[in-house]
């Protein structure tokens, strides 16, 4: 269930606090900031590699070094209570956030101190017993403040942390900037003054007039790299460690051809995404316009970042077997191009015999002087009940607003917000590819040595891209195999599968509402959507390539808070950061717009599947829940080997000498490095996580326990239904002696009447029920009449002295003789019927007796 924890007043915390998941971890040295995320060993070994990061570097003034702080927190309190988190009604309010993983540290901007507080968080096991308390996410107070060491001249709407932690990106309507977390200018108390540099100064105006900052972000794999889109259709790609006022790589976007536009906002880019760690996808940026349209450029790679070996050399082997081999020369051509990119971008893959030990491959700066990359798009829908492809749907009202790139499992899923309060959800059909414009030269800047240090091109759509995908139909599941694998590298843009669109219901604005995406960090078909009404969860159950079986179950949608605002075009929360904890769980935490802080927690999937019953299927009690970690999967593969020279290279040195002894110290630095840290990080996690096995270890045993009381009391029970099914046995051997008796009476033998037998006996049942009792009641009826007629011409004669058979002759008619006879005749005749009828009635009840017996 969702818990919310809402933003009470500061208090106290308790004596003892439970134990703790992280706590905050000093000040990361400068010589461990560099390769967290794809760690390179080839820079830490290679004397080249050492030289040129020392050039690099070395456009930074030198700084004093940084002085050790204990750092201490007096109490540990929630993390919605800490008092860096009050209501701003006034001028101020909240700001924006981000999550430092690796020291488990908050980053918060406060407005109104024009810096941004650094807030050791500790996550404890929600599930522990500790008096009753329910709170999981607690902020160590008091906490630090990192000022700038200049003043900013710019509101802060937005900021971002590489994945290292050291560089924390400062993101304004019209400036950027990026402090420098370890490089202290000077520190008083909790308050430190760090390094900041602009960026951009000399693009990006002054006065806020002219072009827009629309979106800034780190590259995902690189420590150095951050994107920055503009609003004059520019995609620009800064590197931290050389110059921050001339971009690396430079992409000016033209969707459409000159002289053809005939919608404005067709030329507005509103926001991007990087692709994921999925074949061409991880060299892909993906692009949103204002009216819908997406479009990508593919390959882009930051200069001197790391990728897996492992994954490059797969897509190189995918080109060389499937592209070269193709008899259309359009595929032969689009390979060509792709290797040379490969090759010239990763010249490990030209020297796989002697460097096979190397795990990662360094992009190398590389650009094709006669040809520029292809703006792909916009990427057109196909239909699935046509199988014809459309353009931008006309279901979704408004403008563009959000954008959000999701891999999972098989699929690549883009999200786009539109202002209208919907959400457009697709899955791209097919795989990325690289594309270039044959003929549009790529302006290249380039040192006294002649290498690359500057890449700008302009990116053109292919106008023939959209006609040759209204042609292209979704190959079915006989289709030829060679036909599909032709078609990826024909140099046509994937197309998108329409799997929903989401109807969040928001009320009607006269503007367009301000709607946030963010992902699930654990998981992938989970994503949330930040708006004016407050904060949704949306679960996709249906992916094309992963969960086929699931296409007719939609989206389900879950409101996780409610503002009831109705006004929806301004935003609700000002920063939003999604913390995965070592218990498989999911921390929301978010700062609303007038500086109160959040706290959701979200237990892994919020509501199940649907399920789907299969007879032939296991049932669902027998399949086990798939066991979750406690610790992480870089700590249970190891250490990454260093990477030593060959031993005919370490021969020629000495001990004594001076070479020797400075190499020696090289590699006990790099031993230090990959295995005494790997050490320390187990013991640390192993400790942490000492709590939480010895909460698992009494959960099971409890289990135990009821699990024995259950077995005892089956064991009672089952004697008693022993017994039970004993007496049952009992009560059966009599029903059937008892049912044997019945057959030796004697009606068991007697034969079945026959036909003529059954109609006679219903005659003779229709004559007792209902012609002899009417006879009956006829023959009583004279009786009676007979026996009032005989008294009363007895009674005459003995008071009139007159014969019987003559009336009176006081008003009463006279009865001759032949009617006295008749009447006589009459009675002796019904007599006689009567006793021919009691006769029959006594044969009759003599032949029931008979046909009973």
């Amino acid at each position: 269930m969702t818990r919310i924890t809402a933003p009470p007043p500061p208090s106290s915390p308790p004596g003892s606090p439970p134990p703790i998941r992280h706590s905050p971890a000093p000040e990361t040295p400068l010589s461990r900031r560099r390769g967290r995320h794809s760690p390179s060993p080839s820079l830490a070994l290679t004397p080249s590699s050492s030289a040129s990061t020392s050039a690099a570097t070395s456009s930074r003034p030198k700084l004093r070094p940084t002085p050790k702080r204990a750092y201490a927190p007096s109490q540990w309190v929630p993390l919605s209570s800490h008092p860096d988190f009050f209501r701003r009604d006034g001028e101020g309010g909240g700001g924006a956030a981000a999550w430092d993983a690796t020291a488990s540290r908050l980053y918060a901007w406060d407005p109104s101190a024009c810096g941004a507080h650094r807030i050791g968080v500790r996550i404890r096991d929600p599930e522990a017993e500790n008096e009753g308390e329910e709170v999981a996410v607690e902020a160590a107070v008091p906490s630090e403040m990192l000022m700038p060491e200049t003043d900013l001249g710019y509101v802060v709407t937005h900021v971002s942390l590489n994945t290292d932690g050291s560089s924390l990106l400062l993101v304004g309507s019209h400036n950027l900037s990026v402090l420098y977390v370890h490089e202290r200018v000077s520190e008083d108390g909790d308050t430190i003054i760090c390094r900041i540099a602009p960026i951009a100064s000399q693009i990006l105006p002054s006065n806020n007039d002219g072009i827009k900052v629309l979106q800034a972000s780190w590259h995902p794999f690189s420590n150095n790299h951050f994107a920055v889109l503009t609003s004059d259709a520019v995609f620009r790609l800064f590197d931290l460690s050389s110059d921050l006022e001339q971009p690396e790589q430079e992409f000016y976007l033209q969707p459409i051809l000159p002289g053809k536009c005939q919608n404005a906002s067709a030329i507005c880019p509103v926001a991007f995404s990087y692709g994921s760690d999925h074949l061409w996808d991880r060299f892909s940026v993906f692009i949103l316009f204002s009216d819908g349209s997406i479009f990508v450029l593919c390959p882009v790679v930051p200069f001197g970042s790391d990728y897996s070996k492992k994954h490059i050399q797969e897509i190189y082997e995918d080109v060389n077997a499937f592209g070269l081999k193709s008899s259309n020369p359009n595929v032969v051509t689009n390979s060509h191009l792709a290797i040379a990119w490969l090759e010239a971008t990763f010249p490990d893959l030209l020297h796989q015999s002697t460097d096979t030990s190397l795990l990662m491959s360094k992009a190398h700066p590389y650009a094709p002087v006669d040809d520029s990359l292809t703006l792909q798009g916009p990427l057109c829908r196909v239909c699935e009940e046509n199988n014809e492809s459309e353009g931008k749907s006309s279901s979704c009202e408004g403008k563009a607003v959000g954008f959000m790139y999701s891999s999972a499992g098989k699929d690549s899923v883009l999200v786009t917000a539109w202002g209208s309060g919907q959400l457009q959800v697709d899955a791209l059909a097919d795989e990325i590819q690289p594309q270039w414009n044959i003929g549009i030269p790529t302006r290249l800047n380039v040192d006294s040595h002649g290498h690359i240090k500057s890449v700008a091109m302009i990116c053109d759509s292919n106008p023939q891209d959209p006609l040759a995908l209204r042609s292209h139909r979704p190959s079915s599941t006989g289709s030829n195999v060679k036909s599909n694998i032709e078609a990826v590298w024909m140099g046509h843009s994937p197309p998108l599968l329409r799997l929903a669109i989401v109807d969040l219901a928001l009320p009607k604005a006269p503007s367009d509402s301000s709607l946030s995406l963010f992902p699930d960090p654990l998981v992938p078909e989970r994503f949330y959507c930040a708006h004016g009404g407050g904060l949704d969860m949306v679960t996709l159950h249906f992916l094309p390539f992963s969960y086929p079986e699931m296409a007719s179950t939609p989206p389900s949608v879950h409101p996780i808070l409610t503002t009831g605002n109705s006004d929806t075009s301004s935003p609700f929360l000002s920063g939003f950061v999604t913390i995965a904890d070592a218990y498989g769980h999911v921390q929301l935490v978010g700062i609303t717009c007038l500086g109160e802080c959040f706290v959701v927690e979200m237990k892994g999937w919020k509501e199940p599947t649907p399920l789907q019953l299969d007879i032939d299927s296991k049932s669902i009690k027998d399949v086990e829940p798939p066991a979750t970690g406690m610790i992480s999967k870089e700590l249970i593969a190891g250490p990454d080997p260093p990477i030593l020279p060959s031993s005919s290279s370490l021969k020629s040195l000495t001990p004594d000498s001076i070479e020797g002894k400075s190499t020696l110290h090289h590699y006990i630095k790099v031993f230090h490095e990959y295995y005494v840290e790997y050490g320390h990080k187990v013991f640390i996690e192993l400790k942490e996580h000492a709590d939480y096995v010895k909460t698992e270890l009494e959960d099971k045993q409890k289990r135990l326990q009821a699990v024995k009381k259950s077995l005892l009391s089956i064991e009672t029970k089952d004697q008693e239904i022993n017994k039970r099914i004993d007496r049952a046995f009992k009560v059966y051997e009599l029903l059937e002696k008892r049912i044997d008796s019945f057959k030796m009476l004697p009606a068991a033998n007697k034969k079945p009447l026959s036909q003529a037998e059954q109609e006679f006996k219903a005659q003779l049942d229709r004559f007792a029920n209902v012609e002899l009792d009417a006879l009956r009641s006829s023959i009583a009826a004279l009786s009676a009449r007979m026996k009032r007629f005989a008294q009363q011409s007895a009674g005459g004669v003995a008071g009139t002295r007159v014969v019987p058979w003559q009336a009176p002759k006081t008003g009463r008619s006279h009865i001759s003789e032949s009617q006295m006879s008749l009447l006589k005749s009459s009675l002796e005749k019904l007599s006689l019927l009567n006793e021919e009828n009691n006769l029959k009635l006594r044969i009759i009840d003599n032949e029931l007796k008979n046909k009973e017996q």
